[in-house]
């Protein structure tokens, strides 16, 4: 029996309101709330999850799960 190094990935998404004048402000305003921990996605909706061993390979698979 081995140990095996397991990497888990996924896909978070959440919805907020940003007040701007434009969408590029409104992605800048997004970024900086995002960076700052203001917009945080967590528990947030999992859209996409995958895993792949990790431990001693160059080149993972990835599985869906």
């Amino acid at each position: 029996m081995g140990k095996f190094k397991v990497a888990i990935e996924e896909t978070v998404v959440d919805e907020f309101t940003v007040e701007a004048d434009s969408e590029s402000e409104a992605l800048e305003i997004a970024r900086q709330k995002y960076r700052n921990g203001e917009f945080v996605l967590e528990p947030g909706e999992v859209q996409y999850k995958q895993m792949a061993i990790v431990s001693g390979k160059e080149n993972h698979e990835w599985h869906e799960f």
